[in-house]
């Protein structure tokens, strides 16, 4: 068990595996496993659920710097971009950064048959290729070698030329202090970075953004969702939870008390913390200082003996990437540096 920033994790050495699967600060995962017990021994109500969603909503909009009421709930990062890329105008046409993740990318792509273009171009371009387009969809971080957008930048040329903004924070919510009320989407799930059971994702529209249709439209987008079960007319919520979809219960309470306590603490403090260690990593292996706690290297031969050493890792294009957030340490470096250095690819 570790300590971190007030919490305890169930952790093991050389765990940097974040960027795939967050692990949840034990009180989290006791919540999950408690109510899961409730629910073998037919103890639940649903209605017992709706205070969950919306404390994850609050704190979700609390950690990107939106308002609340302008944030939908839903299960994944690809169904919330749709709602997003089915409103677009036909004939719009969309930037994106080339190997950007296909759950940003592929909700616009099959809106082809309405004109709907997608343009990729190297992350170099972006900047000068923005005023060509309605649309520019981007991670803040890079899930394959975490890459940081210059969202001030992002930010002045998209005013500039009248480009909408769709940013997601899949990668970067949790550790990166955020502030991005002026994009007109933001997008997350809760998984990774937030460090909720899979099946939480949150979509905020901003401020003079027109709604997404809710082509999903369903009982719990209701304006109140336990008067809003059966028949017509339409009632949907005047809000952003016109877009919600129906919660996934255990995901949506892991994520409530993850978040809850993600946004009592200090996020300069926690991304310097993720920093250092990734910076250390980088300067033991020559690399180049790091943008974000994502650390992306070539060392194909060393796989196998990380995998045995018990290094959690992922492999993306073909890199080996590792992740470190308020729960590693020094450890999980020497770990990883002990498995690669018996390589001599990688001297001490």
């Amino acid at each position: 068990m570790r300590e971190s920033f007030g919490a305890s994790f169930e952790v093991p050495t050389g765990y940097l595996n974040t960027a795939s699967i967050g692990v949840p600060p034990a009180f989290a995962a006791d919540a999950v496993s408690a109510v899961i017990d409730r629910w073998r021994a037919g103890r639940l109500a649903a209605t017992e659920f709706d205070e969950f969603v919306a404390s994850a909503r609050r704190d979700f909009a609390r950690l990107v710097g939106v308002s609340s009421e302008r944030v939908a709930t839903g299960g994944s990062v690809g169904q919330l971009v749709g709602s997003v890329a089915a409103g677009l105008p036909d004939n719009s046409s969309v930037l994106v950064v080339r190997r950007e993740f296909t759950s940003v990318v592929f909700p616009f792509a099959v809106q082809h048959d309405r004109g709907v273009r997608v343009t990729e171009v190297d992350p170099d371009w972006l900047f000068d290729s923005l005023p060509d387009h309605d649309v520019v969809a981007v991670s803040v971080v890079q899930s394959a070698d975490g890459a940081v957008m210059d969202t001030d930048r992002l930010r002045a040329l998209a005013e500039r030329h009248g480009v909408r903004v769709l940013l997601d924070v899949t990668q970067a919510a949790g550790w990166m202090p955020l502030e991005l009320d002026w994009a007109d989407w933001v997008v997350g799930c809760g998984y990774k970075w937030l460090l909720a059971p899979r099946g939480a994702a949150w979509l905020a529209v901003g401020t003079g953004t027109p709604w997404p249709r809710p082509h999903g439209a369903n009982w719990y987008a209701g304006e109140d969702p336990w008067q809003s079960i059966y028949g017509l007319p339409l009632r949907l919520a005047s809000d952003a939870r016109s877009l919600d979809s129906s919660p996934d219960w255990f995901a949506q309470l892991g994520a409530a008390a993850s978040l809850r306590w993600l946004v009592g603490l200090d996020r300069a403090a926690i991304r310097e913390h993720c920093l250092e260690l990734a910076g250390s990593l980088c300067s033991e292996l020559g690399l180049a200082e790091p943008a974000s706690p994502i650390v992306s290297f070539e060392a194909p031969e060393a796989v196998s003996r990380l995998r045995d050493a018990g290094v959690r890792f992922a492999e993306r294009d073909g890199r080996i990437r590792v992740a470190f957030h308020v729960y590693n340490t020094a450890e999980d470096v020497r770990a990883l540096l002990d498995a690669l250095r018996s390589d001599s690819a990688f001297p001490s």
